[in-house]
């Protein structure tokens, strides 16, 4: 696929027809997706192809709670989990979500973990949440959906897991030293591809010098 048309039509798909994936495909994305770049090339990933119903379901178990504190917060004009002004929302009611609704029926399951012991955390001592770690993992992420999309499969990437993952650890084997980076989901999706996606344009978000600096705009150089 060209490159430019992957970036530009890799969305997020959550509905999946029941054509069932092959572990060779799987093997044949992750294959592909190991060439991602990380941190002094220390590849620090793991991944736990996760097949057993009883697991999903117990996984989809864990990760309800976090969704139905997500949505609540959304419906309250806020964003869950941010790292700034984030509120706890006891005992948020139950929210719907067809894919721990029907997480036995989704044709990939993937759960991704990262050896902490291989990332250079640069911003670790900052007054404020960690973030540059991820560096080291989700372009690795990014990478899986890409070659699934190479591959005619969609899929999204989630973290509500990691919320959980002191209860998780014990059911995947989680490595010591290990932390749950994302649950990524694959399979063929429901109805038409997605042809084009909107999204904001490159003037929008980009400056020259200083984020308060003038814009860049496309066909003027200086």
């Amino acid at each position: 696929m060209d490159l430019d048309r992957a970036l530009r039509t890799t969305g997020a798909v959550r509905r999946f027809s029941d054509t069932p994936v092959e572990r060779s495909t799987v093997h044949a994305i992750l294959d592909s997706a190991r060439f991602a770049p990380s941190g002094g090339n220390r590849q620090p990933w793991r991944v736990a192809v996760i097949e057993r119903p009883a697991t999903r379901r117990h996984l989809a178990g864990l990760m309800q709670p976090v969704w139905d504190e997500y949505v609540a917060a959304a419906q309250q004009g806020r964003r869950g989990f941010n790292p700034v002004d984030h509120e706890p929302i006891d005992d948020a009611p139950h929210a719907p979500n067809e894919l721990l609704d029907h997480i036995e029926q989704v044709p990939v399951v993937l759960a991704v973990a990262v050896d902490l012991r291989e990332l250079a955390v640069m911003d670790g001592e900052l007054e404020r949440v960690s973030i540059v770690g991820g560096a080291s993992i989700y372009p690795f992420c990014w990478s899986i959906l890409l070659a699934a999309h190479d591959h005619g499969l969609g899929g999204v990437m989630t973290t509500f897991l990691s919320r959980a993952e002191p209860e998780a650890a014990p059911l995947l084997g989680l490595p010591e030293h290990h932390a749950l980076a994302a649950t990524i989901v694959l399979g063929v999706p429901e109805g038409d591809r997605v042809t084009k996606l909107s999204r904001r344009t490159a003037d929008t978000f980009t400056t020259i010098d200083r984020f308060d600096g003038p814009p860049l705009v496309s066909g003027r150089d200086s």
